[in-house]
């Protein structure tokens, strides 16, 4: 059997199978708003559902700090032990009011960073993880750095003001994407009291979120504030399967605003799957092999965030490595599926083979003489 054509077929196959996947009107433009820059992504897939400005490099206060707890989270565990040294203590602007030779945990002092945005705090974390400031903040631009982001720049671990401490709201939103993939951050953010079990003395925090008490679905992220950055905020907020993030610079009425996006948001977009996981979706000729033909299932899903009511079509690419001879093993990625919507690449999954295919050995020329004479 020719494998082209079989590769053909299952490229067929699938493209008729996806040509007919549409998703009912158009959804409304995102709303106008005073802020400096904004920008709302839809977090699994990191597709921009909204902005204004999202380039834009701007001062972003205390919003700093969810690269901090990101930076912590991967360097240390929450029961280390803090010992605070003279740099943590007496630092400008908001504050848990350490005191020298007091010992915190890890995990204290970060519910402390992002509930109660103490930069004394941000300096203590900072000090433990790399043993100075400086070190920590090349540790935050080479995570920025790992992410791909292009326009963000650490100066403080805790966004007082330099003029150099600069970001934009798209790239803001892509850390909180990053930082949402620890389970314990998630945690930290969506908490709205916290009080210490470490330190000199009882701490209770309140998280300064109030999206918080006042949105339904919300889970954080961060509020921040300087004169020169103006008020600042991280959102995110899940519903009906989709979960949201934005970011908004400079923007005096910040919660009523991040409200009005989520609203938007929610009301306009939902996360589609174009292919499922674990889908078979053909099957292609091994050689070497009795069976001959193998069942390709797909490894991963492929989803997208899509505007309701809003008809959308879809092709398909696979590419099978070639050749395929056996033996091979069930699971053994085999080819990759690709989604386009015009020429843009939707998304891509591993295709693997769902059986174990044997190769042809003694037993099997045995039994065709077998056959042959019988």
């Amino acid at each position: 059997m020719n494998r082209k054509w079989i590769r053909a077929s299952l490229a067929l196959i699938i493209a008729f199978c996806m040509i007919y996947m549409t998703i009912a009107a158009k959804g409304a433009p995102m709303i106008a708003t005073n802020a400096s820059a904004m920008a709302v992504i839809e977090c699994e897939t990191g597709q921009i559902l909204a902005c204004d400005n999202p380039d834009d490099r701007l001062p972003m206060a205390s919003t700093t700090k969810i690269m901090t707890a990101l930076v912590v989270l991967e360097n240390c565990a929450d029961s280390e032990i803090v010992e605070i040294t003279k740099e943590s203590v007496g630092i400008e602007g908001s504050s848990i009011y350490l005191s020298l030779g007091e010992k915190m945990t890890v995990k204290d002092l970060l519910y402390g960073l992002m509930l109660a945005s103490g930069n004394d705090a941000a300096v203590a974390l900072a000090v433990h993880v790399s043993g100075t400031v400086d070190g920590f903040v090349a540790l935050m631009n080479k995570k920025a750095e790992e992410i791909g982001l292009k326009k963000t720049h650490f100066i403080t671990p805790n966004g007082l003001h330099n003029d150099k401490h600069l970001t934009t709201a798209y790239e803001l939103c892509l850390i909180t994407r990053e930082a949402l993939k620890i389970p314990e951050f998630k945690e930290i953010v969506s908490t709205k009291y916290y009080t210490t079990s470490s330190g000199d003395k009882v701490r209770t925090f309140k998280n300064k979120n109030s999206l918080l008490w006042s949105y339904n679905g919300a889970f954080g992220v961060k509020t921040g504030y300087t004169s020169a950055a103006g008020r600042c905020l991280v959102f995110g907020a899940e519903r009906d399967g989709m979960t949201v993030v934005g970011a908004v610079l400079n923007c005096r009425p910040m919660f009523e605003t991040a409200a009005k996006l989520l609203d938007r948001a929610f009301s306009d977009y939902s996360v589609e799957t174009i292919v499922p996981e674990n889908t078979c979706v053909g099957k292609t000729f091994v050689e070497n092999s009795p069976e001959k033909l193998l069942e390709v299932i797909t490894k991963d899903s492929i989803i997208t965030v899509m505007q309701k009511a809003t008809e959308s079509s879809f092709r398909t690419e696979t590419e099978i490595f070639s050749p395929l001879t056996a033996p091979i093993s069930k699971g053994e990625t085999v080819g990759v599926l690709r989604v386009y919507s015009q020429d843009k690449l939707v998304g891509e999954t591993d295709l693997i083979a769902g059986s174990d295919m044997k190769a042809i050995g003694f037993e099997y020329w045995w039994n065709a003489l077998v056959r042959l004479f019988a």
